[in-house]
């Protein structure tokens, strides 16, 4: 089957409603230690800080995921095939899957995320770039089970999981959305997935707190969200950016700390912080080659290849669903 001649733009908007915001945000400020999902950094501020954050200096993981790509991009294409349906769960800028449309020339690409606006942005922009790829986006939370809209049903489904953004789940969050996307490929599918790997705590948290503070913006902008969005008043230069390895859990911690004793609310609800209580805004895990692949077993991928760069700092998996495997 051929690439079609004409492609198509297509977007659908699921984005999640005020009221999830508001909820998902109120019930973790309610525990303790106070907690809000990463998920919520992405609106269109803060997708562009984290694309502003990826060509900082410090910032190892994009260029080095581009560049294993890049280098073996003929085998991973071999993996994954021509004319499938190429998903990508959390697209942002759309920025490492040129590689792979460059290479492939999918029947159709189905970025995904939770910035509407944003997303159909980045999707206008790709359509013109690769007019014989259809572009099917969805604006929908993708960390919850994903319901695809209507495609070409006789398309092998392929996910595309860069950045390592795998690990700001919790090992068992991690294989409960890994889970997902077996569900969402199904049996013939695939998945290749950007992994950061166990290297020395100083570059990573060289790469968390950038010299330009770009980072620190990032994270103190999901404040200014929820400030705009839910009527709240959070004084932001009253908090302040901490990231560091905790090695113990084989991860970095973004918090934002309040610099003194203080309050805010978000309409009827008051909330008091003391100086230096945390809020604790993402967690990024690192794996080591034989941890992740066990990890992804138990949500039902088998490994087929991985690829690392020479300074060992990142990895790239290829797997496919273990029914898949056994029933070749």
């Amino acid at each position: 089957m051929s690439a079609p001649a004409m492609a198509s733009l297509r977007f659908d908007d699921h984005q999640p409603t005020l009221s999830n915001l508001h909820d998902e945000v109120i019930n973790g400020l309610k525990q303790c230690p106070r907690a809000i999902q990463p998920k919520f950094f992405y609106d269109e501020t803060g997708s562009r800080l984290f694309d502003a954050i990826c060509e900082t200096p410090e910032y190892y993981p994009t260029r080095t995921e581009i560049a294993i790509l890049t280098n073996n991009i003929n085998e991973i294409s071999a993996h994954i095939g021509p004319d499938c349906l190429l998903i990508e769960p959390g697209s942002g800028s759309s920025h490492k899957v040129r590689v792979l449309l460059e290479a492939i020339r999918p029947h159709t690409y189905m970025p995904i995320d939770i910035s509407g606006d944003y997303l159909l942005t980045v999707a206008k922009e790709l359509v013109i770039e690769y007019p014989e790829i259809n572009v099917h986006a969805s604006c929908i939370d993708y960390t919850a089970p994903i319901n695809l809209p209507a495609y070409p049903e006789k398309l092998r489904r392929v996910a595309f999981y860069p950045g390592s953004s795998i690990g700001n789940f919790k090992p068992h969050q991690a294989v409960s959305f890994l889970s997902n996307i077996a569900t969402l490929v199904g049996p013939d599918g695939g998945l290749l997935i950007g992994v950061d790997l166990k290297k020395d705590p100083a570059i990573l948290n060289a790469a968390y707190n950038d010299a330009a503070g770009i980072t620190a913006d990032f994270n103190l902008n999901i404040l200014k969200r929820i400030n705009r969005e839910l009527d709240a008043n959070f004084n932001t230069q009253l908090f302040g950016h901490r990231a560091f390895y905790n090695a113990d859990k084989g991860r970095i911690e973004m918090h934002l700390v309040s610099k003194t004793d203080q309050s805010a609310h978000i309409n009827d609800q008051r909330y008091n912080f003391t100086a230096g209580e945390n809020i604790h805004t993402e967690n990024s895990y690192k794996y080591s080659i034989n941890e992740f692949q066990a990890l992804a077993c138990q949500a039902g991928f088998e490994p087929v290849k991985v690829w690392t760069d020479p300074a060992q700092l990142f990895s790239v998996h290829y797997f496919r669903c273990a029914a898949a495997l056994t029933s070749t």
